[in-house]
Formats: structure tokens, sequence, C-alpha cells
């Protein structure tokens, strides 16, 4: 589990395993909702670096590895 979790916010970016390998992404929105946190978080994936697709779409927060 992540640590820092909560310091996500628009623009952050992150390293996310959904696509099989580490992949750098930038988060489209803050994690917080309400006093909560959100499963799902809307990112900006760079699929290119391994040879797929850049897209954007939501992951789970259990497939980001790190917030940098």
């Amino acid at each position: 589990m992540i640590n820092n979790l909560e310091t996500i916010k628009k623009g952050t970016k992150l390293i996310t395993k959904q696509l099989g390998v580490p992949t750098n992404a930038v988060a489209m929105e803050s994690i917080k909702q309400g006093r909560g946190f959100k499963k799902v978080l809307l990112v900006d994936v760079k699929g290119s670096e391994i040879g797929m697709f850049d897209e954007i779409g939501s992951i789970y927060v259990d497939d980001i590895v790190e917030v940098l």
C-alpha cells in the first residue's frame, strides 16, 4: 500500500501497473472525494513507453505503484 495516496491531485505524476508492466501516468483528478478517497481514478497513461497507445481512462487505486 502506498503511504502518500492522499497527496494525489490533478497533474500528479504516477507509476501504474494496470498494463502489466510499470508505466508512467498523470492523474487527471484528485483522489479526495467528500470525506474519503476514490477507489477508481481517472489518469492519462503513457502507453507509448511500452509500445502501446497513450490513453486517458480510469484505473483502480490498487494499481498505483508509486506517487512521484
